[in-house]
């Protein structure tokens, strides 16, 4: 997949399909064109050295609703949710229908590692936030057989399983209930089939209902730390040693106000202040254990690498800094192929 000197990059969350299925987001289709608008599509993709990643299914909340409890969004109509979250998922199938093999929906580890090694872009399925799932979880047994294989149990709002966190800074993450009895099940039922269990937007009571819950590794997609960064979205220092406990995986999210240290939405911001999170993220949960989980198409990302195709320019600067042949083949992609494997049992 890349035309650069660096490995492969593996990606933990991008939010395309919710702009290709926009107003002007133009369909499957767009995404094999060369845009201007977001950040991710294939010509782009092929430029940056982007050999696949996780494609969220995500649901904004209706306009005309306003914020509830802790500052949350109020829970989503279970018919809206499952109707949009089928809607974005047709979508990813139909990219792989149009793309002339280029494009494969994979569901297993060795799947995804032909892909990274045939020039063809690997997408896992990913819900975020289990809004369109029944807490009989017939919704999740159907979605699995249609290749499901990675869900977070909430995003920014309540559902029937648990409560997101709403971002705020300099304020503990610790901001609500944790898992329900109907959220304790759904644990229980991914790791009996073996489905990824997304810790990202979780709040930190949620977070250790996991770790008690679990028998896989952690993975946070698309989350920073909050050491450097103290925004509600961020992980302490505690979830970082829990991750690093169960040999679990944390995504660095390139949304600037995830990145700096005042978490402010700056465009300009250095390429330094993410090669500064990726040191602390290395340093206190190893090197085994750090990847990139962009959330391309969902947030404001520095200008200096701009969209996908810009990501040699984080690789060089990671080089630059010290990091080795090795240490960029495991942050680009084999750390995630790693966690996949042993999380999907292969």
């Amino acid at each position: 997949m890349g035309r650069n000197a660096f490995p492969v990059v593996f990606d933990g969350h991008n939010d395309v399909l919710l702009r290709l299925g926009g107003p002007d987001g133009g369909g499957p289709g767009a995404f094999f064109e060369r845009g201007e608008k977001g950040h991710l599509d294939l010509p782009r993709a092929r430029e940056g050295g982007f050999g696949g990643g996780f494609f969220a299914v995500w649901i904004p909340s209706p306009k005309e609703q306003t914020l509830g409890t802790r500052g949350l969004p109020p829970a989503l109509d279970a018919a809206f949710a499952l109707r949009r979250s089928m809607a974005d998922t047709a979508m990813l199938f139909r990219i792989e229908d149009c793309s002339d093999g280029k494009f494969r929906v994979v569901s297993t580890a060795a799947e995804l590692q032909r892909c990274l090694d045939g020039d063809v872009m690997a997408a896992v399925l990913h819900l975020e936030g289990a809004d369109a799932i029944d807490t009989d979880l017939d919704t999740l047994h159907v979605l699995y057989r249609a290749g499901l294989r990675s869900l977070g149990l909430v995003w920014g709002r309540p559902n029937a399983f648990a409560e997101g966190v709403a971002v705020h800074f300099r304020r503990s993450p610790d901001t609500g209930p944790g898992l329900t009895e109907a959220g304790r099940e759904l644990v229980r039922a991914c790791n009996s089939l073996r489905i990824m269990i997304d810790v990202s937007h979780l709040n930190e009571r949620g977070f250790w209902d996991v770790v008690t819950l679990t028998d896989a590794p952690l993975v946070a997609s698309h989350s920073n730390a909050y050491a450097l960064c103290a925004s509600t979205r961020n992980l302490t220092d505690s979830q970082l040693d829990a991750i690093a406990a169960s040999d679990g995986m944390v995504g660095l999210n390139f949304a600037v106000n995830f990145l700096r240290e005042d978490a402010a939405r700056d465009a300009s911001t250095p390429l330094e202040v993410m090669v500064r999170q990726i040191d602390y993220l290395v340093e206190r949960v190893g090197i085994d254990r750090v990847g990139f989980g962009s959330d391309f198409d969902g947030v404001l990302i520095s200008q200096e690498i701009g969209d996908v195709s810009g990501l040699p320019k984080l690789m060089s600067a990671l080089g630059e800094h010290g990091y080795n042949d090795q240490d960029l083949r495991k942050l680009a992609h084999e750390n995630w192929v790693r966690v996949l494997r042993k999380t999907w049992g292969e």
